[in-house]
């Protein structure tokens, strides 16, 4: 059975009652709602369908999904300017700060803090944990729902790393140790078979970067968050690492597409990913080898953590019919049923307690859904950067990341440009360098 605090550092529980409110509404609402990851369908369709389901004064229409994160919070940012935002949001904790301070000055979201609070104190500690509840909050005021909740991990074909040398059960937790592992893998596999992948070098944000950056005990900023504190021997080694994943490790440089298709084939020993998409992969592999999941590295094990992925829930509908509807949806979509759905169809870890419990026997039978609450212990907010700047920087570190990879850079010259593009945007950019992707022009 799985141990419920391994899992439920970040969780919420309860079911969502639809009473009150709903059965008092006297005409039918349509709330508009855009979401991040088109693949992601799979659980938001199915959700709504059951929120409608279970009443009748509330109708689900969702936008056209956003490509990734990054392309979501431009858009919503330049639907701000425009007062066209859709009713409900679903912000990457990474960018949720900017996106959060543009439309409070706007006043274009409605702070859920207070709507906690009438739901009950007794109903709030039964249902949310205060780790869920911070991952939401920006400037000490609870304005996002935490939906989903990740670690990365990473994805192994047992086959090979038993032929590579390794032991399926003690995969390594450092990242000399992968990419050891990854480079028997290669020696062993011959020409066709390559020793791992991590494909950061055109990740459409931070996230695997930030994970390499928070693994070996390092920051992002300086505490006063007016400079990037990545240089150092920190930096180094993550640069050092992600060129000897290509030299050592047998990685080959290709677009995240490939590598998957790659793994799912057979013909990459380990891949780094997150487990939002473990049921997809677990799917498409069948039985053609044996899938099986392990933690990601960590080298720093004082100080050492990861970025904790997903996204939380905003509410910026702008009549309050539509925001006491949305109130309703959003407790629906943190609730047990659809947090059920959310796991079963992807990976994440649950951010429900009920639906946690509930979960035990599908963990039982689905192991490799349990490897991201193993490392809960390690999960760390993941931040973006002050002043409307986050897509600009990712966008230019990965340009010095990609250099490393493909040998273009040394790892000290790609850290030395990441710094310091990192630092002269951080001071370039305003509210309106994430709207058009860059920097504003002197």
């Amino acid at each position: 059975m799985l141990n419920r605090r391994d899992i439920l550092k970040w969780s919420v529980a309860g079911s969502t009652p639809f009473i009150g409110a709903l059965a008092q509404a006297q005409e039918a609402v349509t709330l508009d709602v855009l979401y991040c990851q088109p693949s992601f369908a799979k659980f938001h369709e199915p959700i709504a369908a059951e929120f409608m389901k279970r009443q009748s004064t509330i109708k689900i229409n969702f936008r056209a999904p956003a490509a990734n994160y990054d392309e979501g919070h431009q858009a919503m940012l330049r639907q701000a300017m425009t007062s066209q935002l859709p009713d409900m949001y679903y912000s990457g904790y990474h960018l949720q700060s900017e996106l959060v301070r543009t439309l409070v000055k706007r006043k274009q979201i409605t702070e859920i803090g207070p709507l906690l609070e009438k739901e009950g104190m007794a109903w709030r500690r039964q249902n949310y944990s205060e780790n869920v509840l911070s991952l939401g909050k920006v400037d000490g005021r609870t304005y996002g729902l935490a939906f989903n909740a990740s670690l990365p991990i990473i994805y192994f074909n047992e086959q090979l790393v038993r032929a590579g040398g390794g032991d399926p059960n003690k995969m390594p937790d450092t990242w000399d140790g992968m990419i050891a592992l990854a480079a028997q893998i290669k020696a062993k596999g011959g020409a066709d078979v390559a020793g791992m992948a991590y494909n950061v070098h055109e990740w459409p944000d931070d996230w695997l970067f930030r994970s390499m950056v928070l693994q070996a005990g390092g920051s992002m900023l300086n505490p006063a968050e007016t400079a990037s504190a990545i240089s150092g021997p920190v930096g180094f080694k993550v640069m050092r690492n992600f060129r000897k994943m290509v030299t050592d490790g047998g990685m080959p440089v290709m677009d995240w597409e490939q590598s998957r298709q790659l793994f799912i084939a057979g013909k990459i020993g380990i891949f780094a990913d997150t487990p939002a998409r473990l049921r997809q992969v677990t799917d498409l592999i069948g039985d053609k080898y044996t899938l099986r999941t392990s933690v990601f590295p960590v080298d720093d094990k004082a100080n050492g953590g990861l970025p904790t992925g997903g996204c939380a829930a905003l509410i910026t509908a702008a009549t309050p019919a539509k925001q006491k509807a949305a109130w309703e949806f959003l407790k629906f979509v943190g609730g047990p049923e659809a947090q059920k759905i959310v796991v079963e169809s992807t990976g994440y870890a649950p951010t429900n307690l009920k639906a946690a419990e509930a979960l035990g026997g599908f963990y039982e039978q689905n192991p490799n859904f349990k490897t991201v609450s193993i490392a809960a212990s390690r999960a760390k907010p993941w931040q973006g950067y002050p002043g409307g700047s986050s897509v600009a920087i990712w966008r230019a570190q990965r340009d010095a990341i990609n250099g490393v990879m493909r040998g273009h850079l040394s790892p000290e010259a790609g850290i030395e440009k990441l710094v310091l593009d990192t630092n002269n945007l951080m001071k370039r950019c305003g509210p309106a360098c994430i709207a058009s992707g860059g920097p504003a022009k002197s």
